[in-house]
């Protein structure tokens, strides 16, 4: 793959992928043909005439059909490839293959927080929650004050973290967005990496503080307290209060250090932002080839973002252990179709500039790459945004494609670390699971190395092959689920990147 201009992806595709930027009028005499544009890298050229109406395929899925003719060496992107929908047979469970697990005394391990319910972490972060917007600012005060200086007393602790969020209030109870908003809190409330957990609220707001306690089941305790601003008397009073509470949870915290761990333990969720023309060739099936070896060593990797499986769906409704697996993606997707028609959005939208200028034409082409994070292995169950993840293995998460939403409600569902992929350079980081960054080229590692954690863009180089990769990126999740910082970890990242998501009306 090193000294090669062009890839063939699928004996069957009738377009190459550009490894370099081609110039106008350059000779590819390896495929017969001469560049009819200039056409940067990661983009597409056709191998051959593709005429108008005509199916356009990479890696043999079809990602749209040629606006008008197109001739062999002519660029193919959004000026003459037009989306368009097909007949997909889902084919549920056809392509279940056994998945061949490591036996328990043979797998992998790593050093992570045993909770007392036997769940474990990959970090020991002290966590902060506002039921609304109006104590947002009190509990980033709250966190504030816990610096550096005031946590070296407890080296255990990872730190203490502000999760302020906009709604909680203005909103419709009972409702979708109410429930989902809830199901979030609740989800970060009793994650395996908060090893205590302080909940305020301001008082008057729909979402109380008490009702979601309770509703969701919580209990409170030494490490779940909570606040109320209008009770405790006020912002200053409350910022004073939520400091003595967590002072009174950091030992406790302390208290718990890491250690031996099986690696069914830990949940990765997916993620990918910034993508290119190359995420479908590196980076994504690597993180893919990872994901299968993290399952047979019995974790969980969890694939979201349904706006982008959106035309790839039967490469997944195939792998369905059940037919009720596979019909709930797809109940999922019609979902989607009814909610966006009913905002006036649309849901076969085209992708992001980033996105087309890294080589990507539309969400098919997309949604091509984006479910090849989630690997070969079956899909053992389909979960609604935030709900717990119960089953092992591969499993999907409903949520947006935007990166902070999505990577919030993997963490709600008990994701303990993520895995981000980028084409184009996304600055992503979240607490309280860490990210690990994985480039799909090798000149944007260069340029964004400090935050990049892993070059995939090796495949391209030729010093690896997407298998060797995928055990790179295992390895590094077994360290950094260890406790070793990821780039994203180092520089900070994570405080602003709790998003929950918004559904409805705002009243």
């Amino acid at each position: 793959m090193r000294d090669r201009p062009l890839l063939r992806l699928h004996p069957d595709d009738n377009i190459l992928v550009t490894k370099t930027a081609l110039a106008l009028g350059q000779a590819l005499e390896e495929f017969g043909l001469r560049a009819r544009a200039q056409v940067p890298a990661g983009h597409k050229i056709a191998s051959q005439r593709i005429a108008a109406g005509e199916s356009v395929r990479k890696y043999n899925a079809v990602i749209g059909v040629a606006s008008r003719d197109i001739e062999p060496g002519d660029h193919v992107h959004t000026h003459n490839l037009a989306l368009a929908d097909f007949d997909r047979d889902p084919a549920f469970g056809q392509d279940v293959r056994p998945v061949h697990y490591v036996p328990e005394t043979e797998r992998a391990r790593f050093m992570g927080f045993v909770r007392e319910d036997g769940r474990v972490g990959t970090r020991n972060f002290i966590g902060i929650l506002s039921s609304v917007n109006c104590s947002a600012t009190v509990i980033r005060n709250i966190a504030a004050h816990f610096t550096p200086e005031r946590l070296a007393a407890f080296p255990n602790v990872d730190g203490v973290a502000a999760f302020a969020q906009t709604s909680g209030c203005g909103m419709s109870s009972p409702s979708e967005h109410f429930d989902v908003l809830r199901r979030t809190l609740a989800g970060y409330a009793r994650h395996a990496n908060l090893a205590g957990v302080l909940i305020v609220g301001l008082g008057c707001e729909r979402n109380q503080v008490v009702s979601l306690v309770e509703s969701q089941r919580l209990k409170a305790g030494r490490l779940m307290r909570t606040l109320v601003m209008q009770e405790v008397g006020g912002t200053r009073e409350t910022i004073q209060a939520g400091i003595e509470a967590v002072q009174a949870m950091l030992p406790l915290a302390n208290a718990c250090q890491r250690q031996s761990v099986p690696a069914s333990h830990i949940k990765v969720g997916l993620e990918c932002g910034g993508s290119d023309g190359f995420s479908g060739i590196t980076a994504n099936p690597a993180l893919g080839a990872a994901m299968d070896i993290l399952v047979r060593h019995g974790g969980t990797a969890i694939l979201s973002e349904t706006p982008e499986i959106h035309g790839v769906e039967y490469l997944l409704t195939r792998r369905a252990v059940t037919p009720e697996v596979g019909q709930k993606l797809l109940d999922r997707l019609a979902w989607w179709e009814n909610y966006t028609r009913g905002h006036n959005g649309q849901f076969n939208g085209v992708v992001g500039p980033g996105n087309q200028a890294g080589g990507l034409a539309n969400i098919f082409e997309k949604s091509l790459g984006s479910a090849m994070k989630g690997g070969t292995t079956p899909l053992q169950a389909v979960y609604e945004y935030a709900e717990p993840i119960a089953s092992a293995g591969f499993v999907f998460m409903d949520s947006p494609g935007y990166d902070p939403v999505a990577v919030t409600g993997q963490i709600a569902s008990g994701a303990n670390l993520i895995c981000f992929t980028t084409g184009r350079g996304s600055m992503f980081g979240s607490k309280p699971a860490p990210t690990i960054k994985l480039a799909t080229n090798t000149p944007m590692y260069r340029r964004l190395e400090q935050d990049m954690d892993i070059n995939c863009g090796a495949i391209l180089d030729g010093e690896v092959d997407v298998a060797q990769m995928g055990q790179r990126i295992f390895e590094a999740i077994l360290r950094h689920a260890s406790g070793e910082p990821t780039k994203s970890e180092t520089l900070g990242l994570g405080d602003n990147e709790f998003v929950p998501w918004h559904l409805g009306i705002v009243s």
